[in-house]
């Protein structure tokens, strides 16, 4: 039985986990964090599966995860970290392997495309040109770009609505169910790579239409129209 294939003119990528390896450091940040606050560290393997839904709720799980702070707690930590991680964003993260191969390709074909994240647009910007992979995209809509994110559909439409593209003609390609629950309520098809940052979900348990063990396997399920 062959795969199925998708018809689409747009991609929309998601960035931490699906482009960008960008765990050391976030995790660099997150510890430095923790420190000048007087709390105890957290390891890789930890901050790897808090990461997803955006900085607040990556600071709060970094906060309360079997600990306790308050709300006032938490709302200082967040200026804290995004300090420290304004200072080390895109020193240590890597970009997946196929995945400028895939968007050289996706572009070749005249395929629009946008990269749609719950990272803040203040990260968000500076990592894309500092790895060098601002120049693929047409539209970048970040975490704060709109009042909510991912999985609220709103963000993929208005990436359609930037790249002047209808929804039903785009696929989403990303990492954990935040990106599966969006595409699907936006009613577009989905693809998840099976190495990124699923918050400890296993990705095979997500409902989507495709798994990619690589980012280079999207280019045998599209048709580009």
């Amino acid at each position: 039985m062959s795969a199925p294939r998708f018809p689409v003119c747009a991609v929309l990528f998601d960035l931490d986990g699906t482009l960008l390896d960008t765990i050391a450091d976030l995790a660099e940040g997150a510890n430095r964090m923790l420190a000048e606050l007087g709390r105890p560290l957290r390891s890789a393997a930890e901050i790897h599966s808090f990461v997803g839904k955006g900085i607040p709720n990556l600071v709060w799980r970094c906060m309360t995860e079997n600990a306790h702070a308050t709300g006032a707690e938490v709302e200082q930590a967040i200026a804290v970290f995004r300090r420290h991680y304004g200072e080390v964003n895109g020193q240590n993260t890597t970009v997946y392997p196929g995945v400028l191969e895939t968007l050289d390709a996706m572009r070749a074909l005249d395929l629009r495309l946008a990269c749609v994240t719950n990272k803040a647009g203040a990260f968000t910007l500076p990592l894309l040109e500092y790895v060098g992979l601002s120049r693929y995209f047409d539209a970048v809509v970040s975490g704060d770009t709109l009042p909510v994110k991912k999985p609220d559909p709103a963000v993929l439409h208005h990436a359609c609505s930037l790249l002047g593209v209808e929804v039903s003609q785009a696929l989403m390609i990303g990492d954990s169910a935040n990106d599966a629950l969006a595409a699907r309520a936006a009613g577009m098809p989905v693809l998840l790579v099976t190495y990124g940052y699923s918050e400890g979900m296993p990705v095979d348990t997500i409902e989507c239409d495709g798994l990619l063990s690589v980012a280079t396997g999207a280019l045998e399920l599209i048709d580009a129209i």
